[in-house]
Order: structure tokens, then sequence, then C-alpha cells
């Protein structure tokens, strides 16, 4: 999905003379932290209520800094590029342009969350595992192998590396909630399966082993 596919029209611009005050009520009546400024359709920058608080209300826009730089996305950007920009900047909204800089609409945070959600089926049943490795052993293949030999399949992967201890952390999605066996089979490869998120109540192999152990000595 393409940043042009989530723009909001009902939240207004601001202009270089428009003052303090109007632009404080209209983040108040929108519920937003940020509003773009523009003159004739191209866009300034954006400017953050923070920054209207520390002026005079009767001050104009254009008295005020207003942050340009890399605080817009592209109309043909992926959406996730927004939230990359949201996410860096502290923003509540994005800004989408198109060439030259003409504004053509905003993309709301929650908008952008409420997408990714869907984009990363979280609203489909599935357990999660999160396993932590050397990023210099990750393998998909293998993963995969010990996924689908309990008679399940990966419907999310996302890794992440730690750039300074070179661990890196592998989240996967299941096709189904139960998890022990899954768990189980990844414990045996000596995986380290950092957490779980599933149906069932896990019990590791030490706990199963003692268990028997226990019974064992019942008899």
């Amino acid at each position: 999905m393409l940043t042009r596919d989530l723009i909001s029209n009902s939240i207004p611009y601001l202009h270089k003379d428009d003052k303090v005050y109007h632009a404080l009520q209209l983040m108040n009546d929108y519920h937003v932290a940020h509003l773009p400024v523009v003159e004739n359709d191209s866009y300034l920058g954006i400017i953050s209520e923070e920054q209207l608080l520390q002026s005079d209300d009767n001050n104009l826009i254009e008295q005020l800094p207003v942050t340009d730089g890399t605080t817009s996305v592209q109309a043909k950007d992926h959406f996730l590029k927004a939230i990359q920009t949201a996410v860096v900047n502290k923003l509540s909204i994005v800004p989408v342009v198109e060439e030259k800089k003409q504004l053509v609409g905003i993309v709301t945070y929650n908008d952008l969350l409420r997408n990714a959600s869907n984009f990363l089926n979280l609203n489909e049943p599935g357990a999660l595992i999160v396993l932590e490795m050397d990023s210099r052993n990750y393998s998909f293949s293998e993963i995969n192998r010990i996924v689908e030999s309990n008679d399940a399949q990966i419907t999310q992967l996302n890794t992440y590396t730690d750039p300074e201890t070179g661990m890196a952390q592998v989240t996967i999605r299941l096709s189904k909630m139960e998890v022990s066996d899954i768990v189980a089979t990844f414990q045996r490869y000596e995986y380290n399966v950092k957490y779980y998120f599933g149906e069932e109540i896990y019990e590791n192999e030490l706990r199963s082993n003692y268990d028997n152990l226990m019974n064992y000595l019942k008899i």
C-alpha cells in the first residue's frame, strides 16, 4: 500500500499568515500535535504544538522556524516509509508530497498504525515465537523446516539485529496457536527461544524430564 492510499483530506493546513492561537485551536480540534505549513499548495515544512506553545498567541506562523528536512514522504512511497518518518521525527501526522514539493495530503499516525496492523495480519489467529541468535547463524530455510515439521507455516517473519552485539531477534508468526511442539523442536536444535505467545502453556524439556523422573520414583 502506498502513502497516497492513506491520505486524509479532513485535517487542515497552516499558512504563513495564520496566527499561533489559530494553529493551536486547529491542533486541539483535530487531536494532532503537528500541522503542515503551505504556500500556494507548496509544502514549506511542519510545525509542532511545542513550538507554538513557546510563542506568543498573536505571532504569525512565518515568524517561527518551520521544520522541513525529512518530515514528508512522497505519494508513491510505501506506507512503511511514512511510519519510519513518523517514528524518527516523532510526528503525529506525516505530510505527503509529490514532485516540486506540492502537498497532496496528510497521513495520520493512527491511520499508519491501523494499516500496519492489517499489513502484519494481527487480527488473524496465530502464535508468535521470538528466537535470539548470533546473526551469522540465521537461516530462514532451517527455521522454516522446523516449523513445517510440526504441521505449521510461517505467515510473517521479521528480523532485528543489534548493531553492538551482533545478536539477532527473529520474530515468527505462525499459522496456528499451539506452540509447545514447535518450541520444543527449536530447543532440541539448540535455538534460544526468548519469548513465545500461544494458546498453550508450554513446559520446557527440563520441566518435562523432571516430572518424568518424579513419576518414576513414585513407582
